[in-house]
């Protein structure tokens, strides 16, 4: 007898459930791409296809093992020779060095919206290429209407790679940048080698979009040294090519 034309044929079994391998393919029909893209644990990974390698969207590629930033490799291979010749060290170990830098940025309009101060640790995260940390006020102030353990800020402190790259971006593009510009105050030291200055607006920095930005935000930067006195510390950042006024 021929088939009618509502007839559908036979129902498919509902009691059956599909497996994993029942999955459609991912879009492209190419599911062995899609899933070597992806690690064990959900992560993105990089894949090599006719011998160059690709990045998978949102993943970052580490820097080499051999990488050295270019301002550490100017600090081994000219400024400790002109350090020793200046200042007639006896050892390369009492060379001055960086030790670290912080970044603290301050929101007061945090006061009347607490959301402000995610907007600018997320500002400063793409400053420093790291994570920042929000700082709470330590007791309640009622006269500028702040509660104990209110989020105010966010900090972040920079070692070793991280701050030599965000010294170099700081010297050679942010601070041009700086409207009317007229060099770093040489006196800005605190007497044990240690150098602070205050930027008036963060969006000198290339990494924050000017039309994203909501604010404009101060911060402040301190460079901490090993020297033991001003006049080395001093020596030590003009090295490094800071625009300290004559």
């Amino acid at each position: 007898m021929a088939e009618t034309k509502g007839d559908k044929g036979p129902k498919a079994d509902k009691s059956a459930k599909p497996g994993k391998s029942d999955k459609p393919a991912a879009k492209g029909g190419k599911p062995e791409a899609a899933a070597s893209a992806k690690d064990a644990k959900g992560k993105p990974q990089a894949r090599r296809e006719g011998g160059a390698e690709i990045v998978a969207a949102g993943a970052v590629k580490a820097a080499p093992k051999d990488y050295v930033a270019r301002l550490k490799k100017l600090y081994r291979d000219e400024i400790v020779a002109k350090l020793i010749e200046e200042f007639g060290y006896k050892n390369a170990l009492e060379v001055p060095k960086l030790d670290k830098i912080v970044l603290n940025m301050g929101v007061g309009e945090a006061v009347n919206d607490t959301k402000k101060v995610t907007s600018a640790a997320a500002d400063l995260a793409l400053i420093a290429g790291q994570k920042p940390v929000v700082t709470r006020a330590r007791k309640a102030i009622s006269t500028f209407k702040v509660r104990e353990n209110m989020p105010i800020g966010a900090k972040v402190t920079l070692r070793q790679t991280r701050m030599y790259e965000f010294l170099d971006r700081l010297v050679t593009v942010a601070l041009p940048r700086v409207r009317d510009f007229r060099g770093l105050d040489p006196k800005a030291f605190d007497g044990r080698g240690n150098y602070a200055l205050g930027i008036k607006e963060h969006i000198i920095f290339p990494e924050i979009d000017y039309d994203k930005a909501e604010a404009m935000l101060g911060l402040d930067i301190v460079v901490c040294t090993t020297a033991k006195t001003d006049a080395e510390a001093r020596s030590l950042l003009r090295a490094f090519n800071f625009p300290f006024r004559q």
